[in-house]
């Protein structure tokens, strides 16, 4: 595997990892809600423009990796959607990017 591929793996699990930290902290506190959770999103101008900014990010990935797949064929690579629609950007982008320079047969 080549450097770049493992920087790439690497960045998808912290990617993971460190936001669900975060993530189970606040279920911690707050109980397993995540309408409550979408709300507290939204508390000020900053974090909705945070929440905009990811959620328009995420789109345009998910749009990317269609585009792609449907010519690369590389259908393995469509579990970086639910990866960054149920995890996050900071996950899916770089787990996209690790599927997508694997060799191809």
């Amino acid at each position: 595997m080549s450097v770049l591929r493992m920087i790439y793996l690497a960045l998808a699990i912290w990617g993971a990892i460190h936001p669900m930290y975060y993530f189970m902290q606040w279920f911690g506190e707050h109980g397993f809600s995540l309408a409550l959770m979408v709300e507290a999103w939204h508390t000020n101008a900053a974090s909705s423009g945070l929440v905009w900014d990811l959620t328009i990010a995420a789109i345009a990935l998910t749009v990317w990796i269609i585009a792609e797949v449907s010519v690369r064929r590389n259908w393995v690579a469509l579990v970086a959607i639910p990866a960054t629609f149920c995890i996050g950007v900071s996950c899916g982008l770089p787990l996209y990017l690790f599927l997508r320079t694997r060799p191809l047969d």
